[in-house]
């Protein structure tokens, strides 16, 4: 297959999204003074939401010029996750997520304005046995698929999908589609992500988003570790 390289005119420092995945604040605040101007997206979790200083976090970042992905995974009744949707617009949020069917995924659509809704398709923590167990008959690529064409049909905005499968999805859905990819290791991985690709062949693929936490966050230089992933996009769209 040839390179894919996404069309979006989205800012090549823009392209990477740091999974700021934390207990604490304070935690989250040390790693935001490291890492500067090295990183312009911030992706907030489920572990921050709980520590009780979530949207203070988020509008410290936007009001540095940050932006931020809520990435919440909500799944819940339609009315509910769109009533979720709707407290989201109320902060300056660039993206969030819904991990839910297809009344789930309209309801959250219906209520974003502003907030651009990605739809999860499978997680990159999943492999072909937990597919199995979870009673996903089909091949993961068909499941991913079907679910991003859906996803753009009901007023999502895109989606996460891991870098093994978008290559495919922009053979065969519309280049709207916004993809954002997760599981982005910058070398050999061993750890709980399997469906993992390198940042250049994820942006080769057709991403236009990669998320990276882990390599960035675990470095012995944070900073120079993002640094590096940037280097890398911007030579991938020269």
């Amino acid at each position: 297959m040839t390179d894919t390289f996404s069309p979006k005119p989205i800012a090549s420092r823009d392209r990477l999204i740091f999974a700021l995945d934390v207990p604490t604040a304070d935690d989250a605040q040390r790693l935001i003074t490291q890492l500067g101007d090295s990183v312009s997206f911030y992706k907030l979790g489920l572990q921050l939401f709980l520590s009780g200083d979530y949207f203070r976090l988020v509008d410290q970042l936007t009001s540095a010029g940050k932006q931020v992905f809520a990435d919440l995974k909500l799944f819940d009744i339609p009315a509910t996750v769109a009533a979720a949707v709707r407290q989201l617009e109320r902060y300056p949020i660039s993206l969030t997520t819904v991990h839910g069917n297809d009344a789930m995924l309209r309801a959250a659509a219906q209520a974003a304005d502003r907030v651009k809704v990605l739809a999860v398709t499978a997680l990159t923590s999943l492999d072909r046995g937990d597919l199995d167990d979870l009673g996903f008959r089909c091949e993961l690529e068909e499941l991913v698929l079907s679910r991003a064409r859906r996803a753009l049909e009901l007023g999502c905005a895109g989606v996460v999908s891991s870098g093994l499968e978008v290559q495919r999805l922009r053979a065969h859905v519309d280049h709207r589609l916004l993809v954002v990819c997760p599981g982005i290791r910058p070398v050999d991985n061993d750890d709980d992500q399997r469906r993992t690709v390198d940042v250049a062949g994820a942006f080769a693929n057709g991403a236009d988003y990669i998320v990276v936490g882990r390599p960035i966050r675990d470095a012995r230089d944070p900073r120079q570790a993002a640094e590096t992933i940037q280097q890398t996009i911007a030579d991938s769209f020269q």
